[in-house]
């Protein structure tokens, strides 16, 4: 599994995405589909019915998931960055915890699901070593919010996200991805541990179950509402 200031301003989102995302909201285990066939949209065939589209960053540590969530859930074939690791990124990648990962993201990861008939989700996948962290402002900007990924094998590895998202104000939710042969943590224990503000919610997920994502964005676009219901 795979899995800094911004501009100071904080990106908001259109009263009808947020009515969307509210109708959405009060709305084992699976691998992520190789081939999709895509079911067509209402909205897709219907010309006068334009989608309301909101943008969520997919943000965490290096190999917390990253790119194994946008593949789970996305509705369209994702695109992926993956590029093979190579003897140059040994010195700068932490792979005790992840002996087998033989890839990494290198720009970012992108997928699409729709809920609620016409609300669109598009997410990014953020790159999570700290060399590619130049592009994280480009890739929030115009998000309604972020999920962050926590491996709890490697706490530390998501404070640079939490201090990112904090310093710009976008709203957040932690998601705390827990692997197999890992130690399991609840939801508050983490949140001690990360020092998460009592607002923020924090999640226990499987970035391969659909369901559990589904649950973590909705969980998002919730917040995000209650943050900036404007």
């Amino acid at each position: 599994m795979d899995s800094v200031v911004s501009d100071a301003s904080s990106p908001g989102v259109a009263t009808g995405a947020r009515r969307g995302v509210t109708r959405a909201a009060s709305a084992g285990r699976t691998s992520p589909r190789v081939e999709r066939e895509e079911e067509l949209k209402p909205w897709q065939t219907d010309i006068t019915r334009a989608p309301i589209a909101t943008k969520i960053v997919i943000a965490g540590g290096f190999g917390a998931g990253k790119t194994t969530l946008v593949g789970t859930v996305s509705e369209i074939e994702p695109l992926q960055t993956e590029a093979l690791m190579t003897e140059a990124s040994e010195a700068h990648d932490d792979l005790s915890a992840t002996p087998d990962k033989t890839t990494t993201t290198v720009a970012m990861d992108y997928g699409r699901i729709t809920l609620d008939d016409d609300l669109v989700l598009y997410l990014f996948g953020t790159p999570g070593q700290q060399r590619f962290w130049f592009m994280w402002d480009d890739l929030v900007r115009g998000a309604i919010g972020a999920v962050v990924l926590a491996d709890t094998r490697r706490l530390a590895d998501c404070f640079p996200a939490l201090d990112y998202f904090e310093s710009c104000g976008l709203p957040y939710v932690v998601a705390v991805n827990h692997f197999d042969g890992s130690e399991l943590f609840d939801a508050e224990d983490v949140r001690e541990a990360l020092s998460v503000p009592a607002q923020i919610p924090v999640m226990v997920m499987d970035a391969r179950n659909r369901i559990s994502v589904v649950e973590t964005l909705l969980a998002l676009c919730a917040h995000a509402i209650a943050t900036s219901p404007e």
